[in-house]
């Protein structure tokens, strides 16, 4: 318990509040074209996927989810601990660069490769392409290589297993805190003393719990991205690969509880919030001029105030137009569905939304920062090397400066925001059909939370399009 005091220790004191650092690579950007004719296009487009599955019959909604199975894979053992010892010893470089490396965010790979080709590229590409956390998470290999007391942990496991996955919803809310509220996320030194003491943390909690135990209910990026694998179109579960359109592993895998609803919604409310955090309109609530920004130091207890308010609306908001649902398609019947088991089980519809708009909020950050972390890799000490032989290589956002090239931003985020909401309504449906096993039913229960979803498209579209002030 020593070690996880201090693990602990460290990640409050990293947590401590210090002189903020400007945030260079999410700047105020306004868009400055007519966006309300696409906004209105958007939510047609999902108004009409929903209007099209309650004429459709309820067998294709279904039978559409369904995957085929291509081939059968080969064991691989041992292969994961290898690639996880490898990721490992690639985090303690970045670490080690952190510490040592230069102090400029945009020059430090730490940084850039945590904020941008991890969070925003990896995450992403682990719901296209399917569960590669699996293959590079920095835990494991190092785990199997440390004699554990198998008595001692079969005991702690019997009692985490009653949690569900509530602590990785605590843990992410915390993470959050640090993106969204820290004055300096970004910051090497900073950064390095947050994930090397996560690392520990994690490393500590698989000790004494027991491994998949501990990752599979505790660690929240691991059950953040075993959420996102779940809509590719590809699955290599049970040693098999099979296919499908995105989201049928959401039909196929055990059904969800409230823990795990509570995680999904989570997701989506902050990555809401992360939206609405720096426009004028967020700005304008909290009393701050968006011209004359105080900086992050200035508003934590605001940004914490508002995450948590948007936690707590959302999933009010979902609860309400599933129990309005479920009270319209039990009305007067005796094969009832109950409040729960719907509330569960439609949670994981919402997946697509929160996959969608992290893509969109954060496409044209990754369009600059990864130019920053090439430039970054190329000289990760930034004493004139060129590792990669690049030459003189400049970081460019001509783009953002052109109307046609934003023009075509703006419509990929658009278009992503728009099809992650069609593909909502798409699961709702299917899920709906089979937890009511009538289309009546079913489409009755839908209809307050299709109108959640075509209100959601709205304000996602509004969100992207917003005038920002930090």
């Amino acid at each position: 318990m020593n070690m996880l005091a201090k693990c602990c220790a460290i990640l409050l004191f990293a947590l401590y509040t210090i002189q903020g650092y400007a945030h260079t690579s999410e700047q105020g950007f306004v868009l400055l074209l007519p966006t309300n004719v696409y906004i209105g296009a958007g939510v047609i487009a999902v108004a009409f996927t929903a209007l099209v599955l309650a004429i459709l019959p309820p067998r294709i909604s279904v039978t559409i989810l369904e995957k085929q199975t291509l081939f059968h894979l080969p064991k691989f053992s041992s292969f994961s601990r290898h690639t996880s010892l490898l990721s490992f010893i690639f985090m303690v470089g970045l670490l080690a660069v952190g510490l040592i490396g230069p102090h400029d965010p945009m020059k430090n790979i730490l940084p850039l490769y945590i904020w941008t080709i991890w969070w925003i590229g990896f995450v992403c590409l682990q719901s296209i392409l399917g569960n590669l956390w699996h293959w590079i998470n920095p835990w494991t290999g190092v785990y199997s290589l440390i004699p554990c007391i198998n008595t001692q942990q079969s005991i702690s496991k019997k009692l985490l297993e009653r949690t569900g996955v509530w602590p990785a919803v605590i843990i992410y809310i915390l993470f959050s805190f640090f993106a969204l509220a820290d004055p300096a996320p970004e910051d090497p030194l900073r950064l390095a003393v947050v994930v090397a003491g996560y690392w520990i943390f994690t490393l500590t909690g698989m000790l004494f719990f027991g491994g998949n135990a501990w990752l599979q209910r505790c660690e929240c990026f691991t059950v953040l991205l075993s959420q996102m694998a779940k809509l590719s179109a590809v699955s290599t579960d049970k040693k098999q690969v099979s296919i499908g359109i995105p989201g049928w592993q959401i039909l196929s895998k055990p059904k969800a509880n409230y823990s795990t609803a509570f995680f999904i919604l989570t997701l989506l409310a902050i990555g809401s919030f992360d939206g609405l955090n720096d426009t004028f309109y967020w700005l304008d609530i909290i009393g701050v001029n968006p011209l004359i920004h105080p900086g992050r130091s200035a508003i934590v207890n605001q940004t914490i105030g508002g995450l948590l308010i948007s936690v707590a609306l959302l999933i009010s908001a979902f609860a309400l137009c599933v129990w309005c649902g479920v009270y319209l398609a039990n009305h007067h019947r005796v094969d009832k569905v109950s409040f729960s088991e719907s509330f569960t089980q439609l949670s994981a519809s919402i997946l697509p939304i929160a996959v969608a708009y992290h893509f969109a909020h954060f496409l044209t950050v990754f369009l600059v920062n990864y130019q920053y972390a090439l430039s970054a890799t190329t000289d990760p000490l930034n004493n004139g090397s060129d590792l990669l032989g690049l030459g003189r290589y400049y970081v460019t956002t001509g783009f953002l400066n052109t109307p046609s090239t934003v023009k075509v931003i703006w419509l990929t985020q658009a278009s992503a925001v728009v099809a992650g909401h069609v593909l909502s309504v798409i699961l709702a449906h299917s899920i709906a059909i089979r937890l009511w096993k009538h289309s009546h039913r079913a489409l009755l229960s839908q209809l307050p939370l299709a109108l959640f979803m075509i209100l959601y498209t709205l304000l996602g579209l509004w969100l992207l399009a917003a005038p920002r002030g930090s």
